[in-house]
């Protein structure tokens, strides 16, 4: 596909809009399925139609997939000029810790309190956490809730100025490595080889605190999507998001396996049996 093949908006309409308020804060989520639930959070610039596919994927695979919206405009492409504003705006909220030294993302306590009323809602063993780039940690983070208990890490890009970083404050990565030894969590995580926003360094720095609980999974970037919508070639640079902009939708495709392992992932620890 051509980047300008790529569609500008996507329609929500068989997702259900709903505003969830987690002590005093309210976030729109879109919600979608039945089953055991999965939080899937977006990536930078937002839920694109990239996003939107990978729920519905989530969602047919028999989960009841909820989206929160974090920045961005639900359902877009943006521009690359407004992607890079939507990326600035990030970067100096209170909600996130973009850059080194800046700990935990406050927004990840929200996202708990999302993942703690799915799984209240839909039942089952657990939740999954599905994060992508700019939230990829978060999935991590939030097994500080204890409903939380199939993360994936996708391309994590946080923080942006340490490549060997993690978006993590010392009580909270401890707390978190605690929490995946004694409950035998398992992390899957993804990137490509030539990813420069998510390196092998930070692979590395996520091996050294959770040992063997980390599945880090690398693609070779020859894999990737050649031709991702604007933001992604203009801005990003490189290949990244390994079952979204930059996956290629063909039976067989290292992209396409790494998503069904995601979904199988999911199915083995939510307890499907998909």
């Amino acid at each position: 596909m051509n980047a300008a093949d790529h569609p500008q908006d996507a329609s929500l309409d068989d997702f259900a809009l709903r505003h969830v308020d987690v002590d005093g804060t309210v976030k729109a989520v879109h919600v979608a399925g039945s089953g055991p639930a999965v939080v899937l959070m977006p990536e930078m610039p937002g839920i694109s139609p990239d996003v939107l596919r990978l729920a519905r994927w989530i969602r047919d695979a028999g989960f009841t997939v909820h989206v929160p919206s974090l920045f961005g405009t639900d359902g877009a492409h943006p521009t690359t000029e407004a992607g890079r504003e939507v990326v600035r705006r990030a970067c100096v909220s209170a909600e996130f810790r973009a850059f080194a030294g800046g700990g935990t993302s406050p927004v990840t306590a929200w996202l708990r309190g999302l993942a703690r009323r799915a799984h209240a809602e839909c039942g089952g063993p657990g939740v999954g956490a599905i994060g992508l780039c700019f939230t990829g940690n978060f999935a991590l983070t939030m097994t500080l809730e204890p409903s939380v208990i199939a993360p994936v890490v996708n391309h994590p890009s946080l923080p942006l100025d340490d490549p060997a970083g993690l978006e993590l404050d010392d009580e909270d990565a401890r707390a978190i490595r605690e929490r995946v030894t004694r409950d035998g969590l398992r992390v899957l995580a993804y990137r490509f080889d030539n990813d420069r926003w998510c390196t092998g360094q930070r692979f590395a720095a996520y091996r050294r605190l959770l040992g063997d609980a980390f599945d880090g999974r690398v693609l070779d970037g020859a894999a990737a999507n050649p031709e991702p919508p604007p933001f992604f070639r203009d801005m990003v640079g490189t290949p990244h998001s390994v079952v979204t902009a930059h996956l290629v939708d063909e039976e067989g495709h290292p992209t396409v396996r790494a998503r069904d392992e995601i979904l199988a992932f999911l199915a083995d620890r939510l307890g499907t049996g998909g």
